[in-house]
């Protein structure tokens, strides 16, 4: 893709590692994307810490690498300057959580998410040279954003929401954190990950964007989509039909199988398997009525044949014929009698 459209920069708005202390594969796999597209394609890359990695980590080495053309914030820094590209400056803001970038600001009143971004998007307006246009790089959950399974929370209870308004002033902000593609706003947009990292992600269309900066006038964005070796997909239907070949997906994608079947399926991971080799989990179809208020009863006020009533309706989405009740009241009864023996 780089090499098709030739850009300017490549922006990674983290997370770039999924953990503070990553594998040596991941290190490894980095390093040799940076070599190809920095030194063979001659392309600057500029990315941030997101609230995945370890940002002293990530940073060792930055100020040193500057001159081979790899921009790394880790931490926000009072001192921090744009990085001009053509005529455009790009301000690279870190994830960082408020007590971290108040000391490292130095200012006392940042208590959120929102209060430390905002400080720095001010710092960065505050600096931005005359005359170029504005690219932010951010890390954040901006409020209307729709998330996924796979994403680490950033904060509880809402506090690490940032408001899209905090970008105003620039031209437009590329935006890490959440996995799906998406555009907040007409100057604010999510690339999304590269890959699907949960079975919320089944639907996504996984892309990088490629963003065009005119000298005056709207800034426009094309999603590149890409095509992994094997998709991660959701397949629903009867055991007997999926091992019969009624999907006509890619048995080799990596797939999660929701089984429509009225009753337990014995041994179905493992001959599910025979048909998806990389088959990463098993749901059995939850067929209860969600708004019968069935799981709401305090099973600790029935008596042993309406619990099972209850369970039988909830497992099997029917209720219990007479000729079932008359079923269990007899394996019950002679259950009782044996322990009495």
């Amino acid at each position: 893709m780089v090499r098709d459209s030739r850009p300017d920069a490549f922006v990674l708005a983290g997370d770039v590692y999924d953990r503070a202390v990553p594998p040596k594969e991941a290190v490894r796999l980095l390093d040799d994307f940076l070599v190809r597209l920095i030194r063979d394609e001659g392309v600057p890359m500029l990315m941030i810490a997101g609230n995945h990695d370890s940002p002293e980590r990530l940073s060792f080495g930055s100020r040193f690498l500057e001159d081979q053309k790899l921009f790394v914030a880790g931490r926000c820094a009072p001192t921090s300057a744009p990085i001009v590209i053509q005529d455009v400056a790009f301000h690279l803001l870190p994830f960082g959580d408020p007590a971290t970038v108040r000391f490292d600001l130095a200012q006392d009143d940042i208590r959120s998410h929102q209060d430390a971004l905002a400080a720095q998007a001010s710092q960065a307006a505050a600096k931005h040279p005359d005359g170029l246009r504005s690219v932010a790089v951010a890390h954040a959950f901006v409020i209307g954003g729709l998330e996924s399974e796979s994403e680490s929370t950033i904060s509880v209870g809402g506090t690490g929401e940032v408001d899209a308004k905090t970008f105003q002033f620039f031209d437009y902000t590329a935006l890490g954190h959440l996995h799906r593609p998406q555009a907040p706003s007409s100057q604010v947009r999510y690339a999304g990950s590269l890959l699907k990292y949960s079975a919320s992600e089944a639907d996504h269309r996984k892309s990088i964007t490629l963003v065009e900066l005119p000298s005056t006038g709207a800034v426009q964005t094309t999603a590149l989509p890409f095509t992994p070796r094997r998709d991660l997909r959701r397949v629903r239907g009867l055991c007997q039909d999926l091992l019969a070949g009624s999907d006509p997906g890619n048995r080799e994608d990596y797939v999660f199988v929701e089984l429509l079947d009225r009753g337990p399926v014995v041994d179905a991971m493992a001959r599910l398997r025979q048909i998806y080799p990389n088959l990463l989990g098993l749901h059995l179809q939850d067929l209860a009525d969600g708004e019968s208020g069935l799981s709401a009863v305090d099973h600790r006020s029935l008596d042993p044949e309406a619990l099972f009533a209850r369970f039988f309706e909830e497992t099997m989405g029917e209720a219990l014929s007479q000729e079932e009740r008359d079923v269990y009241r007899e394996i019950l009864s002679e259950t009782e009698n044996a322990r009495c023996e």
